[in-house]
């Protein structure tokens, strides 16, 4: 009798053994976990993660050479719809916005919004409100994000429904230091807070205002905006870093567009990793008493050349109202205000 039970024993532990096993073996192989890492040197970041399930960290496109690519390529009142790597070009007349309404609507999406309003640019912060209420993601939830050295300073404009305003004080910093530590700044908010309330993050700058509407036709994984400065100029004469010994460095027959630094987002998580990246790249440089030489934008251009943007916005969506309007473009959607820079930098 007692053999038996021992045997019965035996038998239970093997089968129950086999079964874990067969689990085991279900879930490293049918429920992957990729991990965002953190790169920010700050001791409190290094116990965080963000977690995605079933989902791959994206990998930097191999360097290679192949003709630019020009916005007006096909003819002067026309542009390009659609880049090399087949990231869809969004201008007006590319796209139906009463569909894709449809389309987004009943995804319940929130859309976060960043700026910096350091100093006298709080005074910007009014008007980019009142314009972003008018113009942002009509009829979709929006968390704006403002990061300030003087919280009292920033008005309280009325808010539609579902529109959060939230000011978020920072240390005050030198003008250049500022432009440096905004990547370090959004991607420590994102693994803080806003991976927990936004399903999309745009970044962009607060003297700015919106002009017409921008909806969901800009959403995307990760999603650049032209410059409209450079637009129609051959990739030579873009203001890439061109120094080798920095991380931003851009060789002559590098580059696809130029990008704005005062635009740019896409999806929280790819928000979170471009940011981070460009951070450490700016670190790097800091580590070698190298500044690029155009701070972030440098930095931000570099990493869209290695991981190209899912999706890329015309100059309607960055223009500087200082210049022609061009006849490629229709209408203009986002632009710069003409401002007293002396007064500005004093």
């Amino acid at each position: 009798m007692r053999c038996h039970r021992l045997a019965l024993g035996l038998g239970f532990c093997l089968v129950l053994g086999t079964a874990l096993c067969v689990l085991w073996v279900y879930v490293e192989n049918w429920l992957p976990f990729a991990y965002v890492p953190y790169y920010l040197p700050c001791p409190e970041i290094f116990k965080m993660k963000l977690q995605y399930r079933g989902q791959k960290p994206f990998q930097p496109v191999a360097p290679s050479q192949y003709p630019q690519p020009k916005l007006l390529e096909q003819r002067p009142t026309e542009l390009l719809t659609l880049t090399p790597w087949l990231a869809p070009i969004v201008s007006e007349g590319t796209f139906n916005p009463d569909l894709l309404q449809r389309i987004y609507q009943p995804l319940n999406l929130t859309i976060g919004l960043t700026v910096f309003a350091m100093g006298k640019y709080t005074h910007f912060v009014q008007h980019f409100l009142e314009s972003a209420e008018q113009f942002f993601m009509r009829g979709y939830r929006v968390c704006y994000y403002i990061f300030t050295d003087d919280p009292e300073a920033i008005p309280r404009v009325p808010l539609g429904p579902g529109r959060v305003l939230s000011i978020i004080p920072i240390q005050t910093h030198s003008r250049w230091e500022v432009s440096m530590r905004q990547m370090e700044t959004i991607s420590q908010h994102i693994a803080q807070r806003a991976h927990r309330e936004v399903d999309y993050l745009f970044c962009v700058h607060v003297d700015m205002v919106f002009r017409n509407p921008w909806g969901p036709e800009t959403l995307g994984d990760l999603v650049a905006a032209i410059h409209p400065g450079y637009y129609a100029v051959p990739r030579q004469q873009f203001p890439y870093e061109r120094r080798h010994v920095s991380t931003a460095f851009v060789a002559d027959t590098e580059g696809d567009f130029y990008y704005g630094g005062a635009v740019f987002g896409g999806r929280v998580d790819r928000v979170y990793e471009f940011t981070s990246g460009c951070h450490m790249a700016i670190l790097a440089d800091k580590a070698n008493g190298i500044m690029a030489a155009w701070q972030e934008e440098s930095h931000l251009n570099r990493r869209f050349i290695s991981y190209k943007p899912s999706k890329v916005l015309s100059p309607e969506y960055l223009w500087d109202d200082r210049k022609p309007w061009p006849p490629g473009l229709k209408l203009i959607r986002f632009s710069t205000l003409d401002k007293n820079t002396n007064w500005l930098r004093s």
